[in-house]
């Protein structure tokens, strides 16, 4: 029977984010500069990371205490070797319901195959830009859009539900989005446009760089007739739009403008098995590695998840201010550590 646990703030856990690589291929300015994360950094050696047993253990307890949904996350997971098996076995876990990864889709056509038939579907696509020199200026390896395009055309031909990505930074991206909105309705692949968040401590975020909901939504309506979409279910970050003439949908996310805290119901799960409540952490993570390295029965790993999702009040984006982000300044877990 499954555990129905709550947190402080009466929130259900439904979802877990399992990072497996801190390392990623791109250098995008918001998640991973290429001041900071240079051809010298060092990432986590091997011995640090979860291995793939012990996160389908960790996945195997959670789903008895009301996990539903797993996503796959980094740095980039295609970094990871054999990333094909964990699928496979994750699949085979009793209640969970649906498996995604997140990925920048640059190696889509070299593992997907593999992907697909180890039973993942759904696959959402980070994509910043459509114009192949913003989309460089902003990844930083030399990388065009139109390579990530044809990725994405191949994941769909294989059979791959996928959607698309867009952080989007006033003055840097925000000429992107209706012409991204165009190329993706005609191909009717779902798109969302996410409001510039201050993840991590790096990104050199400020209130002037978020281009908000309700600008993107007053923009797009110019151009397209479209129409709101209800929402599929609790906890949905996104608010979806359609297209009226061919039903294609678009969805955007109100990170910083609207926050979702009151119906977040994921745990998140470090390249190196830290459990984090929050995107936004400040605080070291409790090391789930550590515990189960030390031994500890499968029951005394449900009491401990248990407890840390009991113990949660993580509410950032609620209480984020001017003020609040000056103070969280050099404290916040990097993306590519927690996961998007």
């Amino acid at each position: 029977m499954v555990a129905l646990i709550k947190d402080k703030l009466g929130r259900p856990i439904r979802d877990l984010r399992i990072s497996v690589t801190d390392r990623c291929n791109f250098r995008c300015d918001y998640c991973m500069p290429k001041e900071i994360f240079g051809d010298d950094f060092v990432f986590l050696p091997k011995d640090e990371l979860l291995t793939f047993d012990e996160m389908v253990r960790i996945a195997k307890v959670y789903a008895e205490l009301g996990v539903k949904k797993l996503r796959i996350t980094g740095g980039e997971p295609l970094l990871r070797r054999n990333l094909y098996q964990l699928i496979a076995e994750l699949n085979k876990i009793e209640g969970i319901e649906d498996i995604g990864m997140t990925t920048n889709g640059l190696l889509l056509k070299k593992h997907g195959q593999n992907l697909y038939d180890a039973g993942l579907r759904r696959i959402n696509v980070s994509l910043d830009a459509i114009d192949n020199e913003v989309f460089q200026a902003i990844n930083n390896r030399n990388i065009k859009a139109s390579t990530i395009l044809d990725q994405i055309d191949y994941a769909v031909s294989i059979g791959f539900h996928v959607k698309v990505n867009v952080v989007i930074q006033k003055g840097v991206n925000d000429d992107q989005i209706l012409p991204m909105i165009e190329y993706f309705k005609e191909k009717n692949i779902e798109i969302r446009f996410i409001e510039f968040m201050d993840v991590g401590n790096d990104n050199g975020w400020d209130f002037s760089k978020v281009v908000t909901k309700d600008e993107m939504l007053e923009l797009i309506e110019e151009h397209f007739d479209i129409e709101p979409v209800a929402p599929k279910y609790f906890g949905e970050v996104a608010k979806y739009y359609k297209h009226k003439d061919n039903g294609a949908k678009f969805g955007l996310i109100t990170s910083v403008s609207a926050s979702f805290c009151s119906t977040c119901t994921r745990a998140r799960l470090s390249s190196d098995g830290k459990f984090y409540g929050c995107l936004f952490s400040t605080v070291e993570g409790f090391n789930i590695k550590s515990f189960i390295r030390s031994g500890v029965t499968d029951e005394e790993l449900r009491a401990q998840l248990i407890s840390l999702w009991n113990i949660r009040d993580d509410r950032y984006s609620d209480e984020r201010t001017e003020q609040t982000v000056k103070n969280r300044q050099r404290k916040k877990i990097n993306m590519n550590y927690i996961g998007g």
